[in-house]
């Protein structure tokens, strides 16, 4: 129990690293509005998993795995549990922090113009219903279990399934101001602080630790005779190797092919590409070997770079912190890669068709779960015109008109000659002083948005 609460308060911890990689890539007029989505994603989302979500995920596996489900005892086991089940309340802790990962994933890629009580309710929404039929189908006995789906610590379960979410819920809100032209080029929005991103990187990176290698085992055992004994260290040894492998691959395959495409290596695609190879081995730590992880993580890396352009342009949906490519695609390449590197498919254990089949079902099912449910909440937030805010507040900033802060008061009030968000204007007006002239090349290649048309990462205007 003591390695299991452990894990858990490192996977907590990973709440602070996407506070900051999200409060990095947003404007500094919205720094405030992102740190408080963060704060209360958890605060009021573990409360909802408590008081339901749990219950609702043993309901679902119950029925869709062909046992039942004792509706009433899913709910009294949790807020009463019999005497001796001592674990009942560590193991749902275990199983929080997973939930809450899912749906703070959310809200980096609506950041900078979803209103706060939609975004709330989705959370209550996520927390309670979504996120646990997800669980509920196959880590708590459900039919895509039964079927063979692996998924080892939430590659799909956990991050497919917050990057899809985020995916759907930026379509359906719409871009931000300035965001595309009317001829459909894009511009680039820069977020205020790469160190804050960087640094909710390496934060994010540490935690993963507690979800791949404390999923794995307890790496401790006692027994009588003995005492105190390493038990399946080999094998928690092995996650741990393949998790760092698969972090670095992940970093080298995005700054690789950003250097490929523009001729330089960016640094949020690096820091992205961490997070992308991490995602990626994440459902399949446990089954494979070195060589696997690094190209496992050297593929979720690379295309992350691809599937944010085709975003962006094709699609013309603005995922503010990449959530999709990084969780969402990592997620489901990283699951579907599972047939290729598994052991038991080297040592002749299964087939590649037995292994794939389950894999393909699971991220088709669980894909469009969670697409049709988060279109049904943002579609009826925009229906009754409450899933974004209006043009006023978002040309304001979150911080002021949601929260009524000013993050940094040092750089001047809104009324003011120099903006807080440094001066650079997405309502096409004119540079105010002490803003970046409209040479100044932006993070990610691209330059200043509402100054002029931007160039993105890739060349193309």
């Amino acid at each position: 129990m003591v390695w299991v609460l452990t894990v858990t308060f490192l996977i907590f911890f990973m709440h602070a690293g996407f506070a900051m990689l999200e409060a990095g890539q947003v404007r500094s007029k919205n720094v405030a509005n992102q740190l408080t989505k963060n704060l209360l994603t958890w605060s009021v989302g573990v409360t909802v998993y408590f008081l339901l979500g749990a219950a609702v995920s043993t309901i679902v596996g119950g029925f869709t795995g062909g046992g039942g489900a004792d509706v009433l005892g899913a709910f009294t086991d949790l807020y009463m549990p019999a005497e001796g089940a001592a674990g009942t309340w560590v193991n749902w802790l275990f199983g929080a922090v997973f939930a809450m990962t899912a749906a703070t994933i959310v809200s980096g890629a609506v950041a900078g113009r979803a209103k706060l009580r939609a975004y709330i309710t989705y959370t209550v929404l996520l927390a309670g219903v979504i996120y646990p039929v997800v669980v509920g189908f196959t880590w708590a006995g459900g039919f895509l279990s039964t079927l063979g789906f692996h998924d080892f610590a939430g590659g799909v379960i956990v991050h497919a399934m917050g990057g899809i979410a985020g995916l759907t819920a930026a379509w359906i809100i719409g871009p931000r101001m300035d965001r595309y032209n009317d001829d459909g080029s894009v511009n680039v929005i820069p977020g205020h602080s790469m160190a804050f991103a960087v640094l909710g990187t390496l934060i994010l990176a540490f935690g993963w630790y507690g979800f791949n290698v404390g999923t794995a085992a307890s790496p401790l055992a006692y027994s009588e005779a003995d005492g105190v004994t390493l038990a399946s260290f080999a094998y928690v040894g092995r996650v741990a190797l393949v998790t760092t492998l698969g972090m670095a691959a992940g970093a080298m395959g995005a700054g690789g092919l950003s250097l490929v495409k523009t001729g330089k290596v960016d640094t949020l695609y690096v820091a992205n590409g961490v997070l992308a190879g991490l995602v990626g081995i994440t459902s399949v730590a446990d089954a494979i070997v070195w060589p696997g992880a690094i190209v496992v993580g050297l593929l979720a890396g690379a295309q992350l770079p691809v599937v944010f352009g085709f975003i962006e342009k094709r699609l013309k949906i603005d995922d503010v912190c990449a959530v999709f490519p990084v969780h969402g695609s990592a997620g489901v390449l990283g699951a579907l890669l599972y047939p290729v590197f598994a052991v038991d498919l080297w040592a002749g254990n299964a087939s590649f068709v037995e292994l794939l089949v389950p894999q393909v079902v699971g991220v088709v099912v669980i894909a469009a779960w969670t697409l049709a449910a988060t279109a049904a909440v943002f579609g009826a937030f925009r229906a009754a015109g409450e899933a974004r805010v209006s043009r006023e507040h978002e040309l304001e900033g979150l911080d002021s008109s949601e929260h009524g802060v000013d993050t940094y008061p040092e750089f001047g009030g809104r009324d003011e000659a120099v903006r807080v968000d440094g001066g650079v204007r997405i309502d096409g007006g004119k540079r105010t002083r002490g803003s970046r002239p409209p040479s100044d090349r932006t993070a990610d290649g691209g330059r200043v948005s509402g100054v002029e048309k931007t160039t993105t990462e890739d060349g193309e205007n």
